[in-house]
């Protein structure tokens, strides 16, 4: 009936379903994923090799690996972007389970390899992060519920969604994984703004994040000894942040060269967490932009697209994956530049990490799923209609 109103863009009777998915995908999305995944092995050749070489593997064992879990990740991309909203939103919902499961499962089972935060299930030979995975599922499911209390005698779907997001906030916190809970809250407000929550409702949250910040300083040695070096006048040379500040600085406009760069010998997340000093010391300030460009290409897209949608759940949905995405390649790069303390989150597709780069690739594929062209009217024919 609503199609019957409202009109619909013509479906191709007995097209092929990889036809119809490559003529209802965004291609400059598309594009932009593909390329931060070449950037990603570009880097991954100089920054892996100093580790391998560090444990004794031959030189190109992680850039090996990160190309298989890239392979896997794109094809995981591809394969749920032929998905409907219907079953994004049930694969979502599934994952969900799974992920929060798994995350209350850390404490017991769980490791930190040493750097202070339970966050990894050790198999020996892999690992598995799965807040990774927790946080496009929590995406989807929350705009499920959110969407549902558009519906007429719907279920009070905004409640739900803010009960389920201060669990899992609680839950990453423990860990303790602040990044990770900032992330889930951020796209929780985006979401919830974009379901037409008001500003004073918004800003009320916002204060209770900072007082719960607060409170994690004064009770976390882990959030305070970052904080307090973020705040530090001074950078220790020697430190993550000291040693990703001075290759900035040496790769100035162009970079010291292909190969030429010395951070990834003295910096031990170089292939991770600070993967864009790499980028800025040895090819400069333009590679830096060019990915940056990547970034918003994807964000800026999808947003656009998505604004056409009159579904509830693929706007929300969309919208929460899209913001996630862009606002954790921010974090990233600006914890490299020291405008955001240190919170060990990864970029992309572009930093090493099997959980990393496959959860990823679900949140992409997820997120080019729901921003396809679908036989509908667009909003704006619905609004020009009505007056």
């Amino acid at each position: 009936m609503t199609e019957m109103v409202f009109g619909t863009v013509p479906v191709r009777a007995g097209e092929p379903i990889l036809p119809r998915w490559w003529r209802t995908i965004d291609k400059w999305a598309l594009s932009a994923i593909l390329m931060l995944f070449g950037v990603g092995m570009l880097l991954g050749l100089a920054a892996s090799v100093p580790l391998a070489e560090k444990n004794g593997l031959e030189p190109f064992y992680y850039v090996k690996r990160q190309a298989f879990f890239g392979l896997v990740a794109l094809g995981v991309a591809g394969g749920v972007s032929m998905m409907s909203p219907l079953q994004v939103r049930r694969l979502g919902v599934i994952g969900f389970a799974f992920a929060f499961v798994s995350i209350l499962l850390l404490p017991i089972f769980g490791t930190d390899f040493g750097k202070g935060a339970v966050r990894w299930f050790s198999f020996g030979f892999a690992s598995v992060q799965p807040s990774e995975f927790l946080k496009p599922a929590f995406v989807i499911t929350a705009a499920w519920f959110m969407a549902a209390a558009h519906e007429v005698g719907g279920p009070s779907g905004r409640l739900y969604s803010f009960i389920l997001t201060l669990i899992i906030v609680l839950a990453l916190a423990l860990q303790p994984d602040f990044g990770q809970a900032s992330l889930v809250l951020f796209s929780w407000m985006v979401m919830y703004f974009i379901g037409g929550a008001p500003i004073t409702l918004l800003t009320a949250i916002g204060g209770l994040t900072a007082a719960g910040g607060v409170f994690a300083y004064n009770t976390s040695e882990h959030f305070a000894r970052r904080i307090n070096g973020f705040l530090s006048t001074e950078i220790d040379p020697r430190t993550q942040i000291g040693y990703a500040t001075n290759a900035i600085q040496e790769g100035g406009f162009f970079g010291v060269g292909v190969g030429e760069g010395t951070v990834k010998w003295s910096l031990p997340d170089a292939h991770t967490d600070f993967i864009i000093a790499v980028a800025a010391e040895e090819y400069g300030l333009i590679l830096v932009m060019i990915i940056i460009a990547l970034y918003a290409t994807v964000v800026v897209r999808s947003l656009l697209r998505l604004m056409r949608e009159r579904d509830p759940f693929t706007r929300l949905a969309g919208a929460g994956l899209a913001c996630a995405f862009g606002v954790q390649a921010l974090i990233n790069m600006g914890v490299a530049v020291r405008l955001l303390p240190a919170k060990g989150m990864t970029l992309p597709f572009v930093s090493y990490g099997g959980s990393s780069v496959i959860a990823s690739g679900i949140a992409v594929g997820a997120l080019l799923a729901l921003t396809r062209s679908r036989p509908q009217g667009e909003i704006s024919d619905i609004l020009a209609r009505r007056h």
